[in-house]
């Protein structure tokens, strides 16, 4: 393809700043951005990049199975989500090892940016909807197999600091470049920066899951959030978080270290109804996903364009810093060059919005989707 994506004149949102323009486009690259004279409408921004998701659209990232990874990808990208990864939950090593090698070509063939093992090596006091069944300490033993098994599809693994063997498991993580991401967690602070210094990278959730703040006992978050070797993520629905919440996060961690997340499970685009992540039931009214039974959340069903929209309209933050949090920070988290950003050279993955934040296209590597 070869061509301008419209509007004539857009804000598009690169890395120095917006633009008034077009954004010229050659094959699956962006070729130019071009300054135009008038009136802008609507916004352009990059691909989003999801380093944290389950499913949605009804189909599942987590239970290992290709063609359901597949649908929930193409349903994500469909939403402005152009690079996503698929977030494991907690199981035994014999299902993730064929999660793992069942997913992996997917990785390869680029439908999927990477593999992320949320648990089984996190707290059973702070598991959510984990099954405790299935929780242990790390084993490196386990882990070396299931990096071996992805081939390189292998990016990110959640790990509570205070677990016997932690601190070895994320220097080992750390030295065969996957992200060792602290979360799910009920370390205290101490801990807390000892899994720092060990190599962590990444705050898997902020604040969910994660023993509470106290001035006396401060725990984890403050130790995640000041902490300049730390990308954090946060999952911007009020569901989750309320908006002030929000607003502290990104105005202390700064979208440079913040990753907008969404977290989303199957019913993600769904109505409401009763679905399944992990070995859970999960019951979804009003939007919002808990374990069945229980007022346990269960991931969300927002896509990471409704993340960015509440960003920018609850918690205050400006298109730019929104756009940084959903695309660049964690596309540098993962080591990705070719997304995350528009400007020449990259992968031709855009999201185009309307002046009320209302999608009304989107491009993957150069070719419009089906919305």
């Amino acid at each position: 393809m070869e061509g301008v994506l419209l509007p004539d004149v857009g804000r598009i949102v690169t890395p120095d700043g917006v633009v008034n323009g077009a954004l010229v486009v050659e094959g699956d690259r962006v070729a130019a951005i071009e300054e135009r004279p008038g009136e802008p409408t609507g916004w352009v921004l990059p691909g989003f990049v999801d380093i944290h998701c389950h499913g949605g659209g009804g189909h599942s990232l987590a239970g290992g199975d290709p063609a359901a990874a597949r649908a929930a990808a193409a349903f994500h990208a469909s939403r402005g989500t152009t690079s996503l990864a698929a977030s494991m939950v907690s199981s035994t090593h014999e299902f993730l090892l064929d999660a793992t090698r069942a997913l992996r070509p997917l990785v390869e063939d680029g439908t999927l940016i990477g593999l992320h093992y949320e648990g089984p090596y996190i707290s059973a006091a702070k598991c959510g909807a984990h099954a405790v069944s299935v929780l242990r300490a790390p084993d490196l033993g386990e882990i070396a197999e299931l990096i071996e098994a992805g081939g390189g599809a292998v990016k990110m693994v959640t790990i509570a600091p205070e677990l016997p063997g932690a601190v070895e498991a994320i220097e080992f993580l750390d030295g065969r470049g996957v992200v060792a991401s602290i979360g799910h967690t009920d370390a205290s602070y101490e801990q807390t920066a000892a899994g720092i210094d060990a190599g962590a990278r990444s705050a898997t959730h902020l604040f969910n899951a994660m023993r509470a703040f106290d001035h006396r006992d401060p725990g984890p978050i403050p130790a995640l959030i000041a902490d300049e070797r730390i990308f954090s993520e946060v999952i911007a629905d009020p569901v989750h978080l309320h908006p002030g919440t929000m607003r502290y996060a990104f105005d202390v961690s700064l979208p440079g270290w913040t990753m907008l997340v969404s977290d989303a499970m199957d019913a993600a685009g769904l109505d409401d109804g009763s679905y399944t992540l992990g070995r859970h039931t999960v019951e979804v009214s009003g939007g919002v996903a808990t374990v069945a039974g229980t007022d346990t959340i269960a991931g969300s069903t927002i896509t990471l364009l409704d993340a960015v929209r509440n960003a920018v309209t609850l918690a205050g933050q400006s298109m730019t810093a929104a756009v940084q949090m959903a695309a660049a920070t964690p596309a540098e988290l993962l080591g990705l060059t070719d997304v995350g950003a528009l400007e020449p050279g990259k992968l031709a993955d855009a999201v185009v919005l309307d002046d009320d934040l209302r999608l009304i296209s989107v491009m993957r590597r150069g070719v419009w989707l089906e919305i």
